[in-house]
């Protein structure tokens, strides 16, 4: 079966796109796929390569880019002068942030007529921006941070708010312009480091309790839970992928894996994760963040479309505790791709 593996992208998220993209190779199964690794550079141009390394650019590539006609699907090579076309069967955008999971790769992935793996376009739009996230998971009955949102041209009054907030860019992830906001004397410094990198602005109560995740797996009826992990924080806030080196662990935070948490706990985290995945129409895969607070009610936090699958993210090592392989997921998120497909 021949797979298109589309990786690094345009968002602030490219690096860990490409050490997601790594992992996905090593741990690919050759004798059932034939990979052809795609690569799209911080400018925005497409090309194929031999295998997504630190330096992939400066290896051997090729001009490419994904046929949007469905009648001719497949992925056209610039070779000599002349564009052939590489027939695929599946495609896994191994992206992340904006571009990656807000719905613009899945428009052009549903365009081209091929299966991918993931959310479609409806689920990625709703999960990217928190405040939508949030508004749809509260009609569904689930428990939600109180919030507030900001464009560009309104005016932020800081007396209006009970202090500690948290300051986010609305459409943004891997906490790129988070800030945790103690006073109002902080809070346009946060809004501005918030705006670098979104011109919708997300305010959000700070929730007391325990951060957790859960890994799904699966199309609705049919979830897959994964083993529910937690954020051990020493001081501070939780900020994945803000580390100069991130393999060699945070500064301030650990994951637990499995959640040092009750049994019943784990229990309603983990059916609450496939609630907020089955009402925000997600499919394939998605890594739910929430909080449990000290009363025992979980709350969300956000919605991973397309998490990190680097050798340090938390999505792998939630499927790893189950006892399935990286191998096995990776199968799984692939035929869950087929699966739709064919409906």
């Amino acid at each position: 079966m021949k797979i298109g593996i589309i990786f690094g992208g345009r968002s602030e998220e490219h690096p860990i796109s490409v050490k997601s993209a790594q992992q996905v190779a090593e741990n690919l199964d050759t004798a059932k796929y034939e990979p052809f690794y795609i690569g799209i550079t911080k400018d925005g141009a497409w090309k194929l390569c031999d295998n997504p390394a630190t330096d992939w650019e400066n290896g051997p590539c090729r001009p490419a880019m994904l046929s949007p006609d469905s009648t001719a699907p497949g992925l056209l090579v610039l070779d000599d002068g002349k564009y052939e076309t590489i027939s695929l069967d599946v495609l896994f955008p191994v992206l992340h942030g904006k571009q990656g999971e807000d719905g613009a790769i899945q428009g052009l992935l549903e365009l081209s007529g091929l299966p991918y793996v993931g959310c479609d376009i409806q689920s990625s739009v709703l999960c990217m921006d928190k405040s939508l996230a949030y508004t749809v998971a509260a009609s569904a009955g689930i428990a939600t941070p109180n919030f507030w949102t900001f464009t560009l041209t309104q005016t932020i009054d800081p007396d209006q708010f009970t202090y500690p907030i948290f300051v986010k860019p609305a459409r943004s992830g891997s906490s790129f312009g988070v800030s945790k906001v103690a006073g109002k004397e902080e809070l346009q410094a946060a809004v501005e480091a918030a705006r670098e990198f979104d011109s919708k602005v997300l305010i959000e109560e700070a929730v007391v309790g325990s951060e957790i995740g859960c890994a799904i797996l699966g199309n609705d009826p049919d979830l897959f839970a994964g083993e529910v992990d937690q954020i051990a924080l020493s001081h501070g806030f939780f900020k994945i992928h803000q580390e100069s080196t991130p393999e060699t662990g945070s500064d301030n935070s650990t994951v637990i894996v499995p959640a040092d948490i009750p049994a019943e706990s784990r229990a309603l985290v983990q059916e609450t994760a496939k609630a907020i995945y089955r009402a925000l129409g997600c499919r394939g895969l998605s890594r739910v963040d929430m909080f449990l607070k000290p009363d025992g009610t979980v709350v969300l936090n956000e919605v991973n479309t397309l998490p990190g699958m680097t050798s340090y993210s938390r999505y792998p090592r939630m499927m790893d505790a189950t006892g399935l392989s990286r191998t096995e997921v990776i199968d799984r998120m692939v035929s869950l791709a087929l699966a739709t497909k064919t409906r």
